[in-house]
């Protein structure tokens, strides 16, 4: 895989109003080694990207629910009908709850069961490493990012739950306290198809030393997340 092949791959960042992570996401795709577009949430047009992630924040203000009123910007239903067609997706946080609202993922996310906002640095393990998101991860590896919500808790019933474990589509869980109280400790899925993928925590605060959690090589030193945004790369250059 080559830089050139890399810098070739173009990866939308979707702002709403209230978004708030848009050009930490942007400069994650660039230290991975890709190109990053912005997308306006009002143009339903892609700029012919090759990926898109939906960043965290609080879309819209989050009124009805999180996510609720962002599933309905014109840019979703060009996001929605690519991710049918394969295109990988990653919602990170807020953009985890715009996936649920939209459809592309099941289940649901509500309040924090404590109620309260949390932010922490936060040990997760990789439950599945097959998606376009999460190739240059190992299963059972143990990755820290940081984690910051207050609608956090993915809820489903028990059948959903039960597909999703059958068929592998469970990509994280909690490692330790469980911090919104999330159902069996999920902290991320994917879709059948492992191209759109959903998670509460934040790699795009992980990505650069100096200024990620704390390693083994130091304070602010881990750069765990970065293995999504050259995963996406790398299976787009596959591609």
């Amino acid at each position: 895989m080559t830089a050139s092949a890399l810098a070739t791959a173009k990866v939308g960042v979707v702002t709403f109003p209230g978004t708030l992570d848009d050009r930490d996401a942007a400069r994650a795709v660039r230290l991975a080694g890709g190109e990053a577009v912005s997308l306006w949430h009002a143009d339903a047009d892609l700029h012919g990207v090759d990926a898109v992630v939906l960043p965290g924040g609080f879309s819209y203000g989050d009124y009805l629910r999180a996510g609720a009123i962002s599933r309905f910007a014109p840019v979703m239903e060009s996001i929605v009908d690519a991710a049918k067609g394969g295109m990988p997706v990653l919602g990170i946080c807020n953009g985890f709850q715009i996936l649920t609202e939209a459809h592309l993922l099941p289940g649901s996310m509500v309040k924090n069961d404590h109620l309260h906002f949390v932010c922490r640095e936060q040990v997760l393990v990789v439950e599945n490493a097959d998606t376009a998101w999460t190739r240059d991860y190992a299963a059972g590896q143990r990755i820290t990012v940081p984690l910051k919500n207050q609608d956090g808790q993915f809820v489903a019933d028990d059948r959903t739950l039960d597909e999703l474990e059958a068929e592998g589509r469970v990509v994280f869980r909690y490692e330790g306290w469980n911090p919104n109280g999330s159902r069996r400790g999920i902290a991320g899925i994917t879709n059948a198809a492992g191209n759109v993928v959903g998670l509460m925590p934040h790699p795009e605060h992980a990505v650069e030393a100096g200024f990620g959690p704390a390693s083994e090589a130091g304070p602010r030193a881990g750069t765990d997340g970065l293995g999504f945004f050259t995963s996406v790369l790398g299976s787009l250059v596959r591609a």
